[in-house]
């Protein structure tokens, strides 16, 4: 949906692994996205608004999203994540340490399963929009509402609690590019 979203979602809120750090407030800032794959790539994100700017992290916030496919999304769902962030005015590629930063996943669907195990509704709003939330994703266009989301306290690895960041997602691999996202952002932790 969005890559603040998707962030959080490979950050377990109150897990405690090591090398992270309970995060008691942080404030996201200068949140902006935009497509970065061909024009006509089959998933498109066509809109996506978040408020307020900054966003509180534990705090609320609101969005909403829409955007389309127009071939079936199922597993194996790859998606490559380019994680950078600015260190004395140069971008610096963070490498993928415990499943965070520049890293390969070979199954989004898998991830999916792992966070909502297959016959359990799909959380808030999602439920209610009857958007989903396991693969296979249908062709078609899809449309969230502007809802309401609450960002509980996390524990986040010392080195991403401030700065500045730059990450793209691509949805697919190689010839079979289905998709690709930009998002660059602020972390300013206390």
């Amino acid at each position: 949906m969005n890559k603040v979203l998707l962030l959080l979602v490979f950050i377990s809120p109150g897990t405690s692994t090591s090398g992270l750090k309970r995060i008691t407030k942080t404030q996201v800032q200068g949140f902006d996205w935009k497509n970065c794959g061909r024009p006509d790539a089959p998933a498109l994100l066509k809109t996506l608004t978040v408020t307020p700017d900054p966003v509180s992290i534990p705090g609320d916030l609101q969005a909403s999203a829409s955007g389309s496919t127009s071939v079936d999304l199922a597993a194996p769902l790859p998606v490559n994540v380019t994680m950078e962030k600015e260190v004395a005015g140069f971008w610096v590629r963070v490498p993928c340490v415990e499943e965070l930063g520049s890293c390969h996943y070979k199954d989004v669907c898998d991830l999916l399963t792992q966070l909502i195990p297959p016959g359990q509704d799909c959380p808030e709003p999602l439920h209610t929009y009857g958007l989903p939330c396991h693969c296979p994703f249908k062709a078609g266009s899809y449309s969230l509402p502007q809802s309401d989301f609450y960002l509980p306290i996390m524990d986040l690895p010392s080195w991403l609690t401030n700065g500045n960041y730059r990450v793209q997602g691509v949805l697919g691999t190689g010839d079979n590019e289905l998709g690709c996202l930009k998002v660059s952002l602020s972390l300013r932790s206390d």
